[in-house]
């Protein structure tokens, strides 16, 4: 068994860390003590762990700001068209890492940290995740901003600063419970709060109808305060903006219409306002009609249309003179893009700006909204769609109301002209839901005012056009577009897996890590005995370093001989955290029944955050630690099986435990997942996956080959006609002798001797009413993982398979992703070349 690596390994040169010039360490020892001393000198003497990250983050900050503002020079000079991409999250992780890999500094910095007594990799814990997202579609913007970047777009990433990220997960007594993320805590050195361009919004009041147009009065206002955090690309001298907006109460707030001895009440009453940037809403796949989520999204689109038309207008760098005057020229140099419905609000205050503030003529104003505007759709599950009651929209933002109305009435024309008569399409293709209460169907708001709509995986992209938007493919075939998604592999390989990425670029070069294409050339080592040896020793020495994490914070031991079989994301029904409980359990029964068998030893890890209402997904991590409680105890059993539950699972976990996993789990129902990004980690990491045809499983395994993965169960097509038929839990049941075993287990109490009673739910809706079908998988999946088992019983046949599994992973870069979108949505060209360095002459 390989051992765990020695400090002086740890810090030996590694090429794709950057290289440690004796200059360079030098200035970085300088420039750290003297952030050191300014920290210091303000208050105390002695310095804690924390002041030296400060310091540290401060020393590698101070190698960005020039590249920063050069870029910045750079884009006014060239006037590039600029993309705006607009998220209610960004889920970053941590920045300091990022950072060196990006910029090269990752070796000196070791060295010179090395030098003056300190461990980089301790003071790197130190920092809090930016935990301002909820998984995939936040992760997703993140690794969208690192490609961006370095492919040379201008491009901008536009949220919110939450005081508050997504929850902190503690688990107690095998339950979750839920701490308030306060990661601004001791400060964050990577943003600069930009009061320079603070922007007004208006909510509430009413609308005038007058001779010179159309006035929105009377309304409350809050103001937005920029924090711009800086976006590096990978060794290109590029540096781009992410600017997140924080809500503040105007001076006046409250103050305006005296009362008497209401001073302080209306001070105290200025949190209200400032509310809107407090807190994430910790729901994925799961949309909740809240008065205070929508002002998160007209907050962030406000603020972002007036920064938009205002660097429009403005041509020259700092200045403030408006030169560019006709709005008409928008589409050309500005691309918005929407991450999910979230901020489709962006259209009908587009439309407000041209048509209310600029007088353009309302055919004019929607021409240039829908040439700016695209659309990327993140789910087909209908209870994540959102849809706003109109009495809300009524109240909070009328004039947008009234625009919506206007949109619906012009769009439903068209429709009446193609399809004459046709009274039960114009019903579904309204933006307008009739019922017990009217409501706004954003997603129809998205595609009717955007030139673009796109799926996140070729399956995905194909269900929306045959089955959710069926109506309007129908009418604007052209608009939409499939862009399966990608991942950075810069965090997601450099970063958080440095062994592989060496052993690759001892191989191949290191251009892989800007053109992940080239990993295709690893197919020529497949047959080649050291590079099979290399790989399998990465990975084991993953597993150990994983394995003492485990130990250090969580003081579990395990078997780092064992398979690590890791499921990692959020806790959904439609992801089927259960189908593995059902397979946990089942390989439990079989081991206590012959209990001298070699068994492949497995180590299941599952881990990931149910939304706090979502009472369904905290059962099952209950049913999980439960299922860990009684099998990490039974003697007979010993290290074989073992189970964990990963608790708190958020980017800086992932990067620890992806790079240790042996087996991924991507069991989702055939039709449900979108894409997922996760399995594109798994993959890039030497992980094999078992999975099921969704999402970019299916591209996966055409990459790879579908001999290379572990495939199972149902696909589309016979999901549908399982719906036509009737999905029947209790004949699987009645059939499948082991898993009535477990079902009986589960119900029974074998799993909660306490309460026997504990898990009725989940039993109840697994076999009376479980839209998922877990039970219709259950014994492909059984048969799946006994070949899985097989195989690791081999390991130069299963490194093999891990091997074209990381060949097959080029298309998987965000990289791919971001120049689809350029060329064929944004209407711009990616580019691999450098700018200048700040020090080197322009």
């Amino acid at each position: 068994m390989a051992k765990p690596l020695s400090d002086q390994d740890k810090r030996k040169q590694i090429s794709v860390r950057g290289l440690a010039g004796v200059e360079n360490v030098a200035d970085l020892k300088t420039n750290f003590n003297r952030h050191l001393h300014f920290t210091l000198v303000k208050d105390r003497n002695v310095a804690t762990k924390r002041d030296y990250y400060f310091a540290l983050a401060n020393t590698v900050r101070d190698h960005l700001v020039g590249r920063w503002i050069r870029t910045q020079q750079h884009y006014y000079e060239k006037d590039p068209k600029r993309v705006y991409y607009l998220s209610l999250e960004f889920y970053m992780g941590r920045t300091l890492q990022n950072t060196m890999v990006n910029l090269a500094l990752e070796n000196a910095c070791d060295e010179a940290t090395y030098q003056l007594g300190l461990d980089m990799e301790e003071l790197q814990d130190i920092e809090e995740d930016a935990g301002l997202g909820n998984g995939g579609l936040g992760r997703l913007a993140a690794c969208f901003l690192d490609s961006m970047a370095s492919l040379g777009l201008a491009a901008y990433g536009y949220g919110i600063r939450y005081e508050f990220g997504i929850f902190n997960q503690k688990i107690q007594n095998g339950w979750q419970v839920e701490e308030a993320d306060d990661w601004l805590r001791y400060g964050n050195p990577w943003e600069k709060a930009r009061p320079e361009y603070m922007r007004p919004v208006h909510f509430y009041g009413r609308v005038e109808h007058g001779p010179d147009g159309v006035k929105w009065v009377d309304t409350q206002v809050v103001l937005a305060l920029p924090y711009d955090t800086p976006v590096p690309g990978y060794r290109n001298n590029i540096v781009n903006t992410m600017r997140l907006w924080s809500a503040k109460a105007p001076c006046d707030f409250n103050l305006k219409d005296f009362n008497v001895g209401g001073y302080i009440q209306a001070v105290l009453d200025r949190n209200l306002a400032e509310n809107i940037s407090r807190v994430l809403y910790p729901n994925d796949n799961f949309f909740e009609g809240k008065e205070l989520r929508l002002k998160q999204e007209y907050f962030v689109v406000a603020a972002t249309l007036q920064d938009i038309i205002r660097r429009f207008k403005a041509s020259k760098f700092g200045s403030t003179e408006f030169v560019r005057m006709d709005l008409s020229a928008l589409p050309d140099k500005v691309a918005i893009q929407l991450n999910d419905t979230h901020p489709a609000m962006a259209i009908p205050e587009l439309m407000r700006i041209l048509v209310d503030l600029e007088k353009l003529t309302w055919d004019k104003a929607w021409d240039i909204v829908v040439r700016t505007c695209a659309y990327t759709n993140h789910t087909v599950l209908p209870e994540a769609l959102e849809r706003w009651p109109v009495d809300l929209f009524q109240n909070l933002l009328p004039r947008h109301l009234e625009i919506i109305y206007e949109i619906n009435r012009r769009h439903l024309e068209r429709v009446a002209k193609l399809f004459p008569g046709d009274m039960d399409r114009m019903r579904r293709m309204s933006l307008i839901e009739e019922g017990d209460m009217k409501k706004i169907n954003m997603a129809h708001l998205c595609i009717v005012g955007s030139h673009a709509v796109n799926g996140v995986a070729r399956i995905h992209s194909e269900i929306i056009k045959n089955t959710v938007f069926k109506d309007f493919y129908e009418v604007d075939p052209h608009k939409f577009q499939n862009k399966t998604n990608g991942i950075t592999p810069r965090r997601w390989l450099v970063m958080c897996n440095p062994g592989l990425a060496e052993v690759i670029a001892e191989r191949i070069g290191e251009d892989y890590i800007r053109d992940l294409d080239q990993l295709k050339k690893l197919l020529d080592f497949v047959d080649d005995d050291a590079f099979i040896r290399d790989i399998a020793k990465v990975k084991q020495e993953n597993k150990l370093k994983f394995a003492a994490h485990l130990e250090e914070h969580y003081k579990v031991k395990i078997n780092p001989n064992s398979m690590f079989d890791v499921q990692v994301k959020r806790i959904h029904e439609y992801k089927r955290q259960l189908l593995n409980c059902l397979h946990i359990i089942t390989l439990y029964n079989r081991i206590k029944k012959e209990p001298n068998k070699a068994w492949t030893p497995r180590t299941i890890m599952i881990g990931g955050k149910a939304a706090p209402g979502y009472h369904t997904a905290k059962m099952i991590i209950k049913l999980i630690t439960s299922i860990g409680d009684v099998v990490n105890n039974d003697p007979v059993v010993g290290d074989r099986l073992k189970v964990i539950f990963l608790e708190n699972y958020r980017v800086t976990l992932a990067e620890k435990v992806i790079p240790a996993s042996d087996l991924s789990e991507q069991i989702s129902t055939a039709g449900t997942e979108a894409s997922g990004t996760g399995n594109m980690k798994f993959m890039l990491n030497g992980a094999l996956t078992i999975g099921t045809m969704d999402g970019a499983n299916v591209e996966m395994a055409e990459e790879a080959g579908e001999e290379n993965l572990f495939i199972f169960g149902m696909r589309v097509p016979d999901v549908e006609a399982m719906d036509k038929k009737g999905y029947d839990a209790h004949s699987y049941y009645n059939r499948i002798p082991e898993l009535k075993r477990a079902m009986d287990q589960i119900s029974g109490g074998f799993f909660s001797p306490g309460q026997p009673g504990l898990f009725q739910d989940l039993v109840n809706m697994l076999m009376n009413h479980d839209r998922f079908k877990v039970f219709a998988d259950y014994e492909a999946y059984i048969k799946c993982q006994e070949k899985v088992s097989a195989l690791y019983k081999d390991p130069t046949a299963w490194t093999k398979m891990v091997i074209h599994n990381i060949a097959g992973c080029g298309k998987f870069s965000s990289d791919r992703t971001i120049s689809q979108y350029a060329r064929e949505i944004w209407g711009m060209e990616p580019s691999l070349e450098k700018i200048a360095a700040p020090d080197d002459p322009r």
